[in-house]
C-alpha cells in the first residue's frame, strides 16, 4: 500500500499516523477520521519502495569511498510478499543535507534464484577506513564492502 520512506524529522510536523499515510493520503480504514489533522500531514522526502523494511541506516559524509553525501540504507525486506522486495542495501544520494536523485544499490545477492532469502541486511555503519559494513542477520555475518581498488 505505501511505501516506505526516508524523511527528516522537523518539531511540531504532524506525519499522518494513523490517519493518513506519505502526506495526506487518508487511510480509510480509521474511525474517527481526522480530517483536520490530515490536512496539516508532512509528505516523506524520499520513497524507498513498499515493503522494503528499512532497518538500518548510516549517513555518509564521504567517509566511505567512491560516494558522496547520502545515507546507506540496509533493506532488510519483506518475507510476506512475493516476489521478495528489498534484501539489498541501498545508498541514496544527499544534496544540502537533503535526499534527492536516484536510489543505487550497494549491496545485493541475498535472494537465490529459486527465492529464497540467504540473507537479510539489518545494520548498516560507516567504518572510518573507507568501508562500509553490514550485519545479515539470516547469514549470520558482517560484511565489509570496499572500494575496487582496496581488493
Amino acid at each position: 500500500m505505501v511505501p516506505d520512506y526516508l524523511t527528516s524529522v522537523r518539531r511540531d510536523a504532524f506525519y499522518g499516523w494513523p490517519y493518513s499515510y506519505f502526506g495526506q493520503h487518508v487511510d480509510e480504514r480509521v474511525s474517527p477520521q481526522r480530517p483536520e489533522l490530515v490536512a496539516s500531514a508532512v509528505s516523506p522526502d524520499f520513497a524507498l519502495g513498499a515493503h522494503v523494511a528499512p532497518l538500518g541506516m548510516a549517513f555518509n559524509n564521504s567517509g566511505v569511498v567512491g560516494f558522496g553525501e547520502g545515507a546507506f540504507v540496509g533493506l532488510h525486506g519483506s518475507w510476506n510478499r512475493q516476489p521478495l522486495n528489498g534484501y539489498e542495501v541501498v545508498f541514496v544520494p544527499f544534496t544540502d543535507g537533503r535526499p534527492t536523485g536516484s536510489i543505487k544499490v550497494v549491496l545485493f545477492g541475498f535472494v537465490d534464484a529459486d527465492g529464497n532469502a540467504r540473507g537479510r541486511p539489518v545494520g548498516v555503519a560507516v567504518d572510518g577506513r573507507g568501508g562500509l559494513l553490514v550485519a545479515d542477520d539470516v547469514g549470520n555475518s558482517v560484511w565489509r564492502i570496499t572500494p575496487a581498488s582496496e581488493r
